[in-house]
């Protein structure tokens, strides 16, 4: 992933205690340094497809109980859909319109595509052999198993055929490809069959394939009634099994001399040019119909399937042979995701946990505790109720007057979206700054937004050409006899999704220290009016200070570590990808700043690199919680800078979205955080720590799973 690298480091800085003057100098001498070569970069692809893998990995690991290890499956199975349908769609489209700019580590559009493909294929053949050497027969000692049709018994054929009459054939619809039914358009990621046929039909024509699609309400899984599972306690049958065996039904008179299953990945990324849009709900709603029909990227077939079928799959998809994936199992994995639900076995899966709500806020409310200080919350080990009911309180107090609200994923039950028709019920001025563009939840934000409209809030969908990504609230209430308004924000890493909340690690800051409110206040005004940039006291926003902030703080630590002072940061991220930040932070790697990233996914940093990178490490913690969370630490000579924010290092956050990110003020608070970030970084059995090659290595493979961070918290935070 990287070239080899030069041994001579590019700058030195002085041993000694140099004047403030030799400081600077350093600091435009590093300025100074080209650190834009290839060869210091990974590739964001094949970086993203490294965080695949260790996703899969966990279900190699046997401190993570049985059915859980298999969920990690699914989910690799689920990110990979949403790989191809973006990552891999977005560049076949730079192929196509002839855009030969390279990635950050020089790689050309044709190289990083074929690249893909040797990792991708890698990939899938190591979660289909784990899926099936490792957890099946594991899920059989416990008594749960997938019967293929070769061993079922009378009984257990009998009611899977009766199954396969009363509840499939109701419901699908075969499809024969003839010059009247030419080839069909198949939806994006679902279960097809093709069948090869022989004879005639009652119409005398002589048909050779036909097309079965599998509705998405059918289970990918059948469990089998106690009275004919046999002497296991679950006995489970693919959908595709049952396809197989009873396909002769739907073509009576016809033989059927192969029944192969198969799914295609279509381009799911919605392309708008919004400058030229009038109504963009409406425009997505259009473009949403199309979604599942864009260009296909990928062919998933059974393993068994004949080349000559496969071929002319391939010749019906338009594609070739690269984009062709032979799995041995279902072809879709991630709809599989219902069997730890299906199972009741709370030995097999993750010990339960109630999320806390600090002791004060419960016994005293919300609003009580902030008229004291701020409250800072970590999900899921703290629950998510206190932002609740920071908006369901407002809508039903009646000294509220106003309450503002970003959302950007909600889920589809939100108590907020709740709290917020009740408030403007209640008559209360309600704004909610609606994301529509929120990718594969536009459909659900659409009607989220006609909702809110039909109940009275003022619905603003953003800035054209930016999405809307910061996570805030804002209260106004009036108080005292005075009737003084006060505001009460609240600022996040996640979404306002009570169900992410639960499985998502985030940090929730709610406030009411009045610069704060002000500028959140004044970030809302941004977005439902017009005007010159606002200057904000305490917060970085995107895109306007938060990309030069972020910069000054990185070379604030290179300028006290050339003047011999201790330097160091610790940066938690999603991903890291922005070269301008990368560059800043080799520069202060080189100044001898000892830096820490924590970057759950995709990076395109180098660690490691001799006389550029030496003082930087890079781990990715993967564990039972999504990290989600993003914070930024600047030792800053012991003043200890720290902030919270809804952006990651990514072009994206930074130049094209409207983020915010907060400074942690309350010393008791701030301390807090900086011991959480530190204890992640003394795990070694969740971590995996990222070598200048791009490769990941696991810190500690035999240490102790009691060490494990999000463990070590769920104990001392939820109950």
């Amino acid at each position: 992933m990287v070239a080899h690298m030069e041994k001579t480091p590019l700058f030195a800085p002085s041993q000694n205690a140099p004047s403030t003057e030799t400081a600077e100098a350093g600091i435009d001498k590093l300025m100074e340094m080209n650190l834009s070569d290839a060869k210091y970069y990974l590739n964001r692809e094949l970086s993203l497809l490294a965080f695949n893998w260790r996703v899969l990995q966990q279900a190699l690991d046997p401190s993570i109980p049985l059915l859980e290890r298999i969920r990690f499956i699914f989910i690799c199975s689920n990110n990979l859909d949403e790989f191809f349908e973006v990552r891999v769609a977005g560049l076949r489209h730079d192929l196509a319109r002839g855009d030969t700019k390279p990635s950050l580590n020089g790689a050309s559009t044709e190289e990083v595509l074929k690249d893909i493909n040797v990792r991708a294929h890698e990939l899938v053949d190591e979660q289909y052999r784990i899926f099936n050497e490792e957890l099946l027969p594991k899920l059989a000692e416990e008594s749960i198993q997938f019967l293929p049709s070769s061993e079922w018994n009378d009984e257990q054929y009998k009611w899977l055929k009766k199954y396969f009459k009363h509840q499939v054939m109701p419901v699908i619809s075969p499809i024969s490809l003839d010059l009247a039914h030419p080839f069909p358009r198949l939806v994006n990621k679902s279960l097809h069959f093709l069948l090869h046929l022989q004879g005639n039909d009652a119409f005398g024509r002589d048909l050779e394939y036909a097309v079965l699609h599998m509705p998405r309400s059918l289970p990918r899984i059948i469990e089998l009634p106690a009275k004919v599972g046999g002497n296991k306690a679950h006995n489970f049958v693919y959908l595709s099994s049952v396809i197989s065996e009873f396909a002769e039904d739907l073509f009576p008179g016809m033989e059927i001399h192969g029944c192969h299953q198969f799914r295609l990945t279509r381009d799911s990324d919605l392309l708008l040019e919004e400058n030229a849009i009038e109504d963009l709900a409406t425009a997505l709603k259009r473009e949403l119909q199309s979604r599942n029909f864009g260009a296909a990227v990928r062919l998933e077939v059974g393993k068994s399937c004949p080349n000559k079928i496969v071929n002319f799959l391939l010749q019906k998809c338009s594609l070739t042979a690269d984009e062709l994936y032979r799995v041995d199992g279902p072809v879709n994995l991630n709809r599989l995701m219902s069997l730890p639900e299906l199972v009741d076995r709370p030995d097999l899966k993750f010990s339960g946990f109630t999320p806390k709500v600090p002791h004060d806020v419960a016994r005293r409310g919300v609003y009580e505790v902030l008229g004291e200080r701020d409250i800072l919350l970590h999900h899921p080990y703290q629950s998510f109720q206190p932002v609740v009911d920071l908006v369901r309180q407002a809508a039903s107090d009646p000294d509220v007057l106003a309450i503002k609200q970003t959302l950007y994923r909600t889920g589809s039950h939100s108590p907020i979206v709740e709290a917020l028709i009740d408030a403007a019920h209640a008559g209360k001025e309600v704004t909610a700054v609606v994301e529509l563009r929120a990718r594969f939840d536009e459909a659900d934000n659409i009607e989220l937004a006609q909702r809110l409209q039909e109940a009275g809030v003022l619905v603003v969908y953003g800035v054209v050409g930016y999405k809307t990504h910061a996570k805030m609230s804002l209260v106004v209430r009036q108080e005292g006899k005075s009737k003084k308004l006060t505001r009460y924000a609240h600022l996040g890493t996640g979404n306002y999704h009570a169900g992410n909340a639960r499985i998502y690690t985030d940090y929730s800051l709610l406030t009411s220290n009045p610069e704060t409110c002000e500028d959140v206040h004044k970030v809302f005004q941004q977005l439902t009016g017009m005007g010159k940039v606002y200057e904000l006291h305490q917060l970085w926003h995107a895109p306007f200070t938060l990309h030069k902030n972020l910069l000054a703080a990185v070379n604030r630590e290179a300028k006290h570590a050339l003047a011999g002072k201790k330097a160091m940061m610790i940066i938690k991220l999603n991903s890291l990808t922005d070269q301008s930040l990368i560059e800043a932070l080799y520069r202060a790697s080189i100044a001898g700043v000892q830096i820490e990233l924590i970057i759950r996914g995709i990076c395109c940093l180098a660690p490691g690199i001799e006389g550029v990178s030496e003082n930087i490490k890079v781990r990715s913690i993967i564990g039972r919680f999504l990290e989600h969370s993003r914070v930024y630490y600047f030792f800053n000579n012991g003043k200890e800078n720290l902030y919270a924010a809804s952006a990651d290092w990514m072009e994206r956050n930074l130049y094209h979205r409207v983020e915010t990110c907060f400074p942690i003020l309350q010393a008791d608070q701030k301390t807090r955080m900086i011991n959480e970030l530190k204890l992640m970084l003394k795990d070694k059995r969740q971590s995996w720590v990222l070598q200048s090659d791009g490769e990941y290595r696991l810190a500690d493979p035999n240490a102790d799973a009691d060490t494990k961070v999000q463990q070590i918290l769920l104990e001392r935070l939820a109950d």
